[in-house]
């Protein structure tokens, strides 16, 4: 299933309209159903906004299976310490 298709189900789920969901975001609807149809891609801000809205896993509407998880979890937590290590023993 396309991101898209994941969007449109979990819309539909809601009983939200694309105007209406467009409005919470906010965006206009005719790039919010470009969305839908996989023409363009969210940014940062819509993607959040979205998974809020619809109560999405982001990783799950991102295909990001639980082994990638792991993987992105660990590296941000082994980022945390080294900026903390660098906080505490400045060069």
């Amino acid at each position: 299933m396309t991101f898209g298709e994941k969007l449109k189900e979990a819309r539909e789920e809601q009983e939200l309209s694309q105007a209406r969901l467009a409005q919470l975001i906010p965006m206009n609807q005719s790039n919010y159903s470009k969305i839908e149809r996989n023409i363009q891609e969210p940014n940062l801000f819509q993607l959040k906004r979205l998974t809020e809205i619809l109560d999405l896993n982001l990783y799950d509407m991102l295909g990001i299976d639980e082994h990638q998880q792991r993987k992105i979890q660990d590296r941000a937590f082994l980022n945390e310490i080294i900026r903390l290590y660098n906080r505490m023993y400045p060069k």
